[in-house]
């Protein structure tokens, strides 16, 4: 069983945490609805996102279940104001320690420099936010890929380049066909289309 923890905060990019919603809950559902994705935040009642989408997390962060897979979604508030709240950067610092993988998205990856998490890695973020994640120091920006796994840290590029780095996690939990398959139901079609080829 996998439990996939997706962290939505006030101005999180929508598509950021719901594309490798879709992809996770929809590999859950090919899998006999053997895993679980929930939506985590820092105070319950509803999130108002980067365009409006109002969500209501499923847990907080103090009683969550334990989270294999620790998302961390980008936007506005990833890169402006989660940046400097203690609260949330020390949380996703001890969640990731214990989640087997983190998944960053876009400006997701600025919250996991200050946290700690991508901090000596290499890394993928918003093209428009590279140079700024670089001037941060300490961290390795790679520049035109659209997702870059190091260790058990996947970062993506923005917005849809999440819906290709979560299928290629789900690949590597459960298998390139499952990966697949979970490609098709979504209707998906990258060009070129996903392979489940190795990441930079």
């Amino acid at each position: 069983m996998t439990t996939y923890g997706l962290l939505v905060f006030e101005d999180a990019e929508e598509l950021d945490f719901v594309g490798p919603w879709e992809v996770f809950t929809i590999s859950a559902r090919l899998r006999g609805d053997a895993d679980t994705a929930v939506l985590v935040a820092e105070h319950p009642g509803p999130v108002r996102c980067n365009k409006g989408l109002r969500v209501l997390p499923d847990h907080c962060l103090d009683d969550h279940p334990p989270l294999d897979v620790l998302h961390v979604p980008g936007g506005l508030g990833a890169r402006e104001t989660q940046l400097h709240n203690t609260v949330v950067t020390d949380w996703i610092g001890r969640t990731a320690k214990r989640a087997a993988w983190v998944h960053g998205v876009c400006t997701g990856t600025f919250l996991l420099h200050a946290a700690g998490p991508a901090r000596g890695r290499r890394v993928a973020t918003h093209w428009s936010q590279e140079d700024a994640l670089e001037a941060r120091g300490d961290v390795t920006v790679v520049r035109d890929v659209r997702y870059v796994v190091d260790g058990g840290l996947i970062t993506s590029q923005g917005v849809s380049a999440g819906i290709d780095s979560a299928l290629w996690l789900v690949g590597r939990l459960h298998g390139r066909d499952h990966a697949r398959a979970v490609r098709r139901q979504i209707q998906y079609d990258p060009a070129p289309p996903y392979l489940a080829d190795e990441p930079v």
